[in-house]
């Protein structure tokens, strides 16, 4: 059984930062994508950034620039840094994991296997 555990959420004032990490246990494959995906009450989850066990990455237009996806020192951790944070990037993010790695090449799926409870960000302005 995969288990996604994200941690880090929080409250910011806008401008300001934030570091979520994820951490997938019961995972053995060489090949992987995981993502981060965020969801408002009411709106359809989207995805906000995407990383490959080859290290490519995705991200959504609305984040690039001011958001970064890698990895953590652990197998299968994954990072997403969080800068110049905005009141719109409220929203409940979760962690993604999929044996297919080429959900990283893009970010229109959202069928991912495997998903976290979600860690809330908000961002006051």
């Amino acid at each position: 059984q995969v288990l996604l555990v994200e941690s880090g959420g929080g409250s910011v004032q806008q401008g300001g930062s934030l570091r979520l990490s994820c951490a997938a246990s019961g995972y053995t494959g060489s090949r992987y994508c995981m993502a981060w995906f965020r969801q408002t009450p009411g709106k359809e989850r989207e995805g906000v950034a995407r990383i490959a066990m080859d290290d490519t990455t995705s991200y959504a237009d609305s984040v690039k620039g001011r958001f970064t996806i890698s990895k953590g020192d652990a197998k299968y951790t994954i990072v997403l840094q969080m800068n110049n944070l905005k009141p719109e990037d409220t929203a409940m993010y979760y962690c993604a994991a999929d044996p297919m790695w080429t959900l990283c090449y893009g970010m229109g799926s959202v069928a991912f296997d495997y998903w976290g409870q979600g860690t809330q960000v908000t961002v006051s302005s």
